[in-house]
């Protein structure tokens, strides 16, 4: 068998190692003659003098042989110029045929090594990035999600980490967190991006703002409503330094990109404060809050105006959604007119 022309379309196709696809051929090509003659001993290497494969098999040297598969003769072995004593085990050539069914196994075996090798390389390449921003292509939307071409290496950013209404099209540039790096592909993706989580959020604000990178600005906490809305607590290890407008920026010029990242999703920045009476006031926003009662079981009663009320709620609920799961209270809104001081909204969250 000829390698030169299989292992050099593989080195171009797959930019594998020669040596490495050069054992990976002689290793199916070894499950093939194990699975035609089970009970021999085989040994396959690559002939690189003649560029074919070598096939030996194990025999045991006797005076009679009463097995032809596992033993030869003295008298044979010395015809064959080779040397060696009663009992020992010596290799020879083997020239038995193999068929379809041996060589479909032998291709099997080659590609499942294949795959195991390039996944190797996938992972030691990407592993470290894992939970940073990549940059890549779309390269085709699928019903499951968007296949996105980054450094050669296809990854896998499905619907259900998409930003909901952003549409994919394929040629144009997408940034992504890299969610997670399998050790093994699953459906064949191996690479998973993600785009709806705080921590891509957070990352962008490292990219961007570098008092964040540099720690000088910390974010605190963080909850988010991927496609409506992100509240994020800052502070500053340094007095000096506002971490509102600092992340902000001149102009905006430091949100604005995120923003743009986001496709228009909405960003509250928040300064932090050790009392939860500030803090939920500042998770509110953009409403004007009154006033502010805590009680010890984890609830906080909010008074605000009228007019503050669809504010502080938001689109279906969500602003004060995410104000609860960044206080980790329970928020009650109030409204102060006296008409209505007995009315109440009571919202519960998990």
């Amino acid at each position: 068998m000829d390698l030169s022309v299989v292992i050099n379309e593989l080195v171009e196709e797959r930019g594998l190692d020669k040596e490495t696809l050069s054992a990976v051929v002689c290793e199916g090509m070894l499950a093939a003659y194990q699975r035609r003659y089970p009970d021999m001993n085989f040994r396959i290497s690559h002939d690189k003098k003649t560029d074919s494969i070598l096939v030996e098999v194990e025999k045991t040297v006797v005076s009679t042989v009463t097995d032809e598969d596992s033993q030869i003769s003295i008298r044979k072995l010395r015809s064959l110029g080779k040397e060696a004593s009663v009992d020992e085990m010596v290799w020879l050539p083997f020239t038995g045929p193999i068929g379809r069914i041996e060589i479909l196994r032998a291709r099997q075996v080659i590609a499942s090594r294949i795959r195991k090798i390039e996944a190797d390389i996938i992972y030691g390449q990407f592993k470290d990035k894992e939970g940073t921003i990549v940059s890549g292509m779309i390269h085709k939307c699928e019903r499951g999600g968007v296949v996105v071409k980054i450094q050669d290496v296809l990854a896998f950013l499905p619907h259900s980490l998409t930003i909901p209404g952003e549409k994919y099209i394929v040629g144009y540039p997408l940034r992504a967190l890299l969610k997670e790096v399998l050790v093994e592909p699953r459906n064949e993706n191996q690479l998973i991006l993600d785009r709806v989580s705080t921590t891509f959020v957070e990352r962008l604000f490292e990219l961007e703002v570098p008092e964040v990178f540099e720690g000088l600005v910390q974010i605190k906490k963080m909850a988010r409503k991927s496609g409506y809305k992100t509240k994020i607590v800052v502070a500053s290890t340094d007095e000096n330094i506002d971490p509102v407008g600092t992340c902000v920026g001149v102009g905006g010029v430091r949100i604005k990109p995120i923003l743009k990242e986001l496709g228009g999703e909405k960003i509250d920045i928040i300064a932090w404060s050790d009392s939860l009476e500030v803090l939920i006031r500042g998770a509110l926003k953009p409403a004007e809050i009154n006033r502010v009662e805590l009680f010890g079981d984890g609830v906080a009663r909010v008074w605000l105006d009228d007019d503050q009320r669809s504010l502080a709620i938001g689109k279906m609920g969500q602003n004060i959604a995410l104000a609860s799961q960044l206080t980790g209270v329970e928020i009650q809104l109030v409204q102060t007119n006296k008409s209505a001081e007995n009315d109440t909204l009571e919202v519960h969250f998990e």
